[in-house]
C-alpha cells in the first residue's frame, strides 16, 4: 500500500493508506510503537469507509444475509483527496473522501485535539448523481490491520473485549482470543470468519454495550471503540486472511431493517464512534474515554455537580407512592445529615391505587397523594436546603393515562399502536407532542422550580415503525427527537441537573450521556453485586457520572451499611430505603460514610482506575472477592476500594507508587504493605471497607 499522509495527536499516530484496488485504509498506532509497524500479510484490501448501495453486488464468502462489508459498493470505492483543518481551540478535523462507481462522495471525519488520545469519527455520504440512490448499509467506523505488528498474527495473541449487559446486571466483560471465535483463517481463505453484535430498538445498553476493545497482547496495544448511538445498531469483526477488520454502526438493512434513499443532491451523515489506541489493556482504554467524556460533563458548569453531590432518591422508600406526608417526614431527619439532593422518583402523578407504572403520560399529580399539588413540597425542599429533583418518563405513555388514547400522536407498526405490556410511545418528530411535552414537563419544572430532573425510560419499541423510510430510519430518527428534545430542556432551564436512567443502565452509551449530567448505572437496587457492577462501569463509563444505589435498611448491621457505601464509592453515591427508621448508630455510620465520600470525591471524579481479583461467575450468588484502586488525576492521592463475597478470597492489589493509609471506612479487615502493594484479606464474608491514600 502506498502511504497518503502521516499525523501526529498527541501520543497516537494516525496514518491514512491508498490500496492498489484504489480505495482508502488508515491505521491508527501509539506513536511510540510507528517504527515497529509490521502490516499483515492479505490476499484482499479492506476499506476505511463501509458501505452498500441497493442494487450492487452483496459480498462473496458464504455472508449473504450475516455482513454487507466489502460489497460491491466498497470493492469501488476510490480514494480522491484528504484534508485537514484546525478548527480552533487545539482541535484538528481530518476528512477524507472517497467515490463509488456510481459518482457518489463519502467524506470520513476524524475530529480530535492536537494533544489528545480519543477521536470522533463519522461517515458522511453525499449523493451527487443525478438519480435517487439507496444505503442499506454505512458504517461509521472501520478499522483494519489488526493487529499491524506481525505479518501474521500468532495464535492466541490477540483478543476480543466486548461487555454484555441485562437488567440489573450491567457490564460483564467477556474476553477471548480471536481464535475462539472461528476469526481465524481456513486452510484457503474463502469463508469468512464473521463476529457480529448489536442490539435493535431503543434501548442501545441491552444484550451488550456498544464499545469494545482488541488487544495486540505481544505488543501490548489496545484499540478501544465507543458508539454513540442511542438505537438499534451493530459491530462487526471480521477475518478472511491475516488481517483482522472491526466495523461497526448503525444496525443495516439486514439486522436492524434500515436502509435511507437520498435524493440527487441529498446527503446522510452517520452517528458518531469515538476511538482510541493505547499501550496497555482495555482497562487503559476504558481510562482515556472516561477522561475524555468526563471533561465533557463539566460543559453544564453546574457548581453542585462539580462537588459531586450526594443525594436521597426516596423510590426504594415508598416504591413508587411518594406522598406530600413521606417528603414531610423524610426531610428533618436528612436535614440532620449531609444531602444535597432529595429525588422525588416515579409515582407522584400516579392513581393511589392502580399504582404507577400504568399511568405516565398525563403528568397530573395525584391528589391523594399530594392534596395541595407538588409545589408545595419543591418549596418545602428548597428550604430545607436540598436540592429537590422529580421523576418522569417523558417518552412513554401508560395504559392508564388519557394520553394512552391519543393514537394519532403514537408510533403504530402496521398502522396499530405499538404496545408493550402497559406502555405506549410518543412520537417525538411531531410537532403536537414536542408541543405537549413542553407544557407538561418543561413549564412543570419551571412552575416547580425543580433543580433536578431524572428522566427514565422503560421498554424497548423495537426495530422500528411506520414512517416515510424504513422500519431502521424511523427508529433513528424518533431516537433524534427524543434528543432534540433533551436540548430543549436544557436550553430552556440551563441550571437543570438531568439524569439519565432506562430501567437503570440501559442508556449508558455516550450521545445522551453527553446530554445529562449524570446517568443510572444499574436497578440492583439493594442486590450484593452492586460493588460489582459498580467496578464493571470504570471501564465503561465516567464515574462521576455512575449514580449508584446504596438503599438502608432498619434491620442493616453495621456490616451491611457499610458494605452498600463503600460500593457507592466507585461512583455517585445515593441514599435511599428507611432512612426515617434508622437508629442513631445506624446513622453515625452513614454520617462518617458521607464525610469519607466527601474526601475522596475528587478521586472519583477524576482520575484512573485499575481492578483486581479474580472473575466473579454469579452476579446473584457472588463468592470471590475485588478491589479497585482509583488514583487522582496527579497520582498524589489514590481511593482504593475493597469488596468480599461468600468465600471471600485474599486479593493482592499492586500499586503504582509509594503511598501510605491516611484514613478509612468500612468493616475491618487484615491489609499489609507488601512489595509493590497490599495483600488484602477478609475476616467475613461480604465486607466491603475502602482506603484513602497519600503519595509519600
Amino acid at each position: 500500500m502506498r502511504r497518503i499522509a502521516s499525523y501526529q495527536l498527541g501520543k497516537t499516530t494516525i496514518l491514512y493508506y491508498k490500496n492498489p484496488n484504489g480505495g482508502c485504509e488508515w491505521i491508527i498506532v501509539p506513536t511510540e510503537k510507528k517504527t515497529v509497524i509490521n502490516l499483515p500479510e492479505r490476499i484482499k484490501f479492506d476499506s476505511l469507509v463501509q458501505a452498500k448501495l441497493m442494487g450492487d453486488d452483496f459480498p462473496k464468502g458464504f455472508v449473504t444475509g450475516s455482513t454487507m462489508r466489502n460489497s460491491a459498493t466498497v470493492q469501488g470505492l476510490s480514494y480522491e483527496t484528504q484534508n485537514i483543518q484546525k478548527l480552533g481551540n487545539g482541535q484538528v478535523e481530518i476528512c477524507t473522501t472517497l467515490k463509488d462507481i456510481h459518482g457518489n462522495s463519502y467524506e470520513h471525519i476524524l475530529k480530535g485535539q492536537s494533544d489528545g488520545d480519543v477521536f470522533e469519527t463519522y461517515v458522511r455520504f453525499l449523493n451527487t448523481t443525478n438519480q435517487k440512490q439507496t444505503l442499506e448499509m454505512l458504517s461509521t467506523f472501520s478499522l483494519s490491520n489488526l493487529s499491524p505488528f506481525n505479518t501474521r498474527n500468532k495464535v492466541g495473541n490477540i483478543l476480543i473485549t466486548r461487555y454484555q449487559s441485562k437488567w440489573s446486571f450491567e457490564g460483564r466483560k467477556e474476553q477471548r482470543p480471536i481464535e475462539e471465535y472461528q476469526l481465524e483463517p481456513s486452510w484457503k481463505p474463502s469463508g469468512v470468519g464473521l463476529e457480529k453484535i448489536g442490539q435493535i430498538g431503543s434501548m442501545p445498553v441491552r444484550n451488550y454495550f456498544p464499545t469494545a476493545a482488541i488487544t495486540d497482547v505481544a505488543e501490548n496495544v489496545t484499540w478501544g471503540v465507543r458508539l454513540a448511538h442511542p438505537g438499534s445498531w451493530q459491530a462487526e469483526f471480521y477475518r478472511l486472511d491475516e488481517d483482522l477488520c472491526f466495523s461497526g454502526g448503525i444496525a443495516d438493512r439486514d439486522y436492524g431493517d434500515w436502509s435511507k434513499t437520498l435524493k440527487p443532491g441529498e446527503s446522510y451523515q452517520t452517528p458518531s464512534a469515538f476511538i482510541t489506541v493505547c499501550i496497555g489493556s482495555e482497562e487503559e482504554c476504558g481510562n482515556q474515554f472516561n477522561n475524555y467524556f468526563s471533561d465533557l460533563v463539566t460543559q453544564y458548569g453546574h457548581e453542585s455537580e462539580e462537588s459531586m453531590s450526594v443525594m436521597f432518591n426516596e423510590f426504594c422508600t415508598t416504591w413508587g407512592k411518594p406522598s406530600e406526608e413521606s417528603v414531610t417526614a423524610a426531610i428533618p431527619i436528612l436535614q440532620q445529615h449531609d444531602i444535597d439532593y432529595y429525588i422525588i422518583d416515579c409515582g407522584w402523578y400516579a392513581d393511589a391505587v392502580k399504582g404507577w407504572e400504568k399511568n405516565m403520560g398525563d403528568w397530573i399529580p395525584n391528589p391523594q397523594q399530594f392534596p395541595n399539588g407538588v409545589r408545595p413540597v419543591i418549596e418545602h425542599i428548597q428550604a430545607s436546603g436540598m436540592l429537590p429533583g422529580i421523576w418522569f418518563e417523558i417518552e412513554t405513555v401508560g395504559r392508564d393515562a388519557i394520553a394512552f388514547s391519543l393514537v394519532d400522536h403514537l408510533l403504530k407498526k402496521d398502522g396499530i399502536p405499538i404496545t408493550t405490556g402497559d406502555r405506549r410511545f410518543w412520537n417525538m418528530n411531531d410537532p403536537w407532542v414536542i408541543s405537549y411535552l413542553s407544557e407538561r414537563v418543561i413549564d412543570f419544572l419551571k412552575e416547580t422550580k425543580v433543580g433536578y430532573l431524572k428522566i427514565d425510560y422503560n421498554d424497548n419499541f423495537g426495530v422500528g415503525f411506520d414512517g416515510e423510510d424504513s422500519f431502521g430510519e424511523e427508529n433513528r430518527k424518533q431516537l433524534e427527537g427524543t434528543q432534540r428534545f433533551f436540548e430543549k430542556i436544557r436550553k430552556e432551564l440551563p441550571d437543570l441537573i438531568i439524569e439519565n436512567c432506562s430501567s437503570g443502565g440501559h442508556r449508558l452509551e455516550p450521545s445522551l450521556m453527553m446530554r445529562t449530567d449524570l446517568s443510572s448505572f444499574s436497578d440492583a437496587h439493594e442486590s450484593l453485586c452492586i460493588p460489582i457492577i459498580g467496578a464493571n462501569m470504570h471501564e465503561l463509563i465516567p464515574p462521576r457520572q455512575n449514580l449508584m444505589w446504596a438503599v438502608l435498611r432498619k434491620e442493616d448491621s453495621l456490616k451491611r451499611i457499610y458494605y452498600s457505601l463503600t460500593a457507592n464509592f466507585l461512583g455517585r453515591l445515593c441514599l435511599s430505603g428507611d432512612i426515617t427508621e434508622l437508629s442513631k448508630y445506624q446513622w453515625e455510620a452513614v454520617d462518617e460514610g458521607i464525610a469519607f465520600y466527601r474526601r475522596v470525591s475528587s478521586i472519583i471524579k477524576s482520575g484512573y482506575s485499575r481492578r483486581f481479583g479474580k472473575r466473579v461467575l454469579s452476579y446473584r450468588d457472588p463468592e470471590g472477592s475485588q478491589a479497585v484502586i482509583r488514583y487522582a488525576k496527579d497520582g498524589s492521592e489514590a481511593l482504593l476500594v475493597l469488596h468480599g463475597f461468600k468465600k471471600a478470597e485474599k486479593v493482592i492489589v499492586s500499586i503504582e507508587g509509594d503511598y501510605e493509609i491516611i484514613d478509612c471506612y468500612g468493616s475491618p479487615i487484615g491489609i499489609e504493605k507488601i512489595n509493590g502493594g497490599y495483600e488484602c484479606c477478609f475476616t467475613e464474608d461480604f465486607q466491603g471497607t475502602a482506603f484513602y491514600l497519600q503519595s509519600k
